[in-house]
């Protein structure tokens, strides 16, 4: 557990990561951690200005039951389907965390105290129906807070694009590799173009990408185990870093452009980069690796509560590690695609994994959920 002086210490690292112009996210999201004041208590003393939640972290928070008992027997009385009870119920959590975290978005004009919640996993390669489903969440959610989360799939790419253009602000999920983190912004400035052509307040769109990082470390720090050379062992632990370094050079790059800048005439926002799955994966690495070494301007942390802790307690926030180490990024790229082991293999693979985790995630849910209905049910 925090302590208000760890957490305020004027010199703390939490404090220094978000002086660096890094946005602290919490990823994590339960009716407990709201119903029990701990969220206001992270915005109040851990400079958490935002929250992201997946279809994970709501397996985990409704399939334990805590704080739903009511909910779900009022559900199950009414008959309601087992995809409604969960909608009902999630879009419950983060309508009340927007709550939480309004006079943070209101502090910063919309740049943060944003919640975000997730399309159904399962319609990640259906454009149409995650249009129409990113639609009815903002609709459901009805916050201006409200983020939807849309992963960046081939068929994700031109959802962002409508969705931002309806003037819905979009956390773009699940992305791994550099040329698919370029769509995303593209797609990003193509929805703004769109919602500029239709006369709308382009000032109010806000959009992050969400860019994962431990997992790409945990994929090529596998494979480059199985060479098992001097050379191969030497480059472990770097990938991920080189990775997202080098998306956040894209990111200066298309937001430096002439594109950009005829939108940021009429009050655009960049669409920022933030770091996704910073939880370290190998016990072998510091806990706050993806933090301490991902520190840039105009950035977004997301983290889960053990890193927000590890953070707090022992990161060494240093200033920008970011911007300076481009070239160092692409050389170890470069030298683990000399090993033989294929970037876009296994950024594809990546990005496979995490739409079929997500997904089965959901199941677990919608099982957990049409178990409690029936229970609830049968008790009425």
């Amino acid at each position: 557990m925090i302590t208000v002086t760890e957490a305020t210490a004027p010199a703390g690292a939490l404090k220094r990561l978000s002086d660096q112009g890094v946005s602290i996210w919490l990823d994590d999201l339960s009716r407990g951690r709201i119903a029990s004041g701990n969220l206001a208590e992270l915005v109040e003393t851990s400079h958490v200005v935002g929250v992201t939640t997946n279809p994970s972290i709501f397996q985990a928070a409704i399939g334990s039951g805590a704080g739903y008992e009511e909910q779900l027997a009022e559900l199950a009385v009414r008959g309601v389907t087992v995809d409604e009870a969960v909608r009902m119920m999630t879009t419950a959590d983060v309508r009340a965390a927007a709550d939480v975290l309004e006079p943070v978005y209101r502090a910063t004009g919309g740049r943060d105290g944003r919640v975000s919640i997730e399309v159904d996993p399962r319609l990640a390669h259906d454009t149409a129906a995650t249009i129409a489903e990113a639609k009815q969440l903002a609709w459901l959610v009805d916050r201006p807070n409200v983020m939807i989360k849309i992963p960046a799939t081939k068929a994700g790419l031109p959802a962002i694009t409508e969705v931002v253009a309806q003037g819905i602000s979009v956390n773009v999920t699940l992305i791994f590799s550099l040329e698919r983190y370029r769509e995303v912004m593209d797609a990003y400035l193509a929805g703004l173009e769109k919602a500029q052509a239709a006369a709308r307040d382009l000032s109010t769109i806000h959009s992050v990408a969400s860019f994962f990082v431990s997992r790409v470390d945990s994929e090529i720090d596998k494979r480059l185990t199985v060479l098992g050379t001097d050379e191969a062992l030497a480059l472990k632990g770097r990938a991920a870093l080189a990775n997202a370094r080098l998306a956040y050079a894209a990111y200066e790059e298309v937001f430096g452009g002439d594109r950009w800048l005829a939108l940021a005439g009429s009050r655009a926002n960049k669409q920022r980069p933030l770091w996704a799955s910073t939880g370290v994966k190998d016990p072998a690495y510091k806990d706050t690796l993806y933090v301490d070494e991902l520190v840039a301007p105009g950035t977004v942390n997301t983290m889960p509560e053990a890193t927000l802790d590890a953070v707090r307690d022992h990161g060494r926030i240093t200033g920008d590690t970011v911007t300076g180490g481009y070239a160092q990024a692409r050389a170890d790229l470069a030298a683990v695609e000399r090993l033989g082991i294929s970037y876009d293999e296994v950024v594809q693979q990546l990005e496979d994994e995490g739409v079929a985790k997500f997904e089965t995630a959901w199941q677990d849910l919608l099982d957990a959920v049409t178990k409690s209905l029936l229970s609830k049910g049968a008790d009425a």
